[in-house]
């Protein structure tokens, strides 16, 4: 699994690594039914504490997109749906325009002179 972390991105570091997980899965690199990496080897890869990924694993749990299994680890429950990934997206695009200090209007408008 090829995560990454923006160090500028101002959400908390379990936000993105649930962001990231949350991707794959929606992107179909990840199937129902696959294992992820374990939760250390996932900090190691990202340089974070393995808490931080544990917390945002958890947080997908919550969601119904991951399983914990004892002795078999954490495996993908179900697939994000199309909705719930463009949400993130949005968010993320949100977020981006905060950064150049454009607002939620901003952005609305845009969009419109996109479609």
């Amino acid at each position: 699994m090829l995560l990454t972390l923006d160090l500028n991105d101002a959400r908390p570091l379990h936000e993105q690594v649930a962001a990231a997980i949350r991707r794959a899965i929606g992107e179909g690199r990840y199937a129902q039914g696959d294992r992820l990496p374990p939760a250390r080897d996932l900090a190691a890869a990202l340089g974070i504490n393995p808490n931080t990924v544990l917390r945002a694993m958890r947080e997908l749990r919550d969601e119904g997109l991951l399983e914990f299994r004892r002795g078999r680890g954490v495996s993908v429950a179900a697939r994000a749906d199309a909705r719930t990934l463009l949400r993130e997206r949005a968010r993320e695009l949100l977020d981006e325009a905060q950064r150049y200090g454009y607002g939620r209007e901003d952005l609305i408008a845009i969009l419109e002179e996109l479609a």
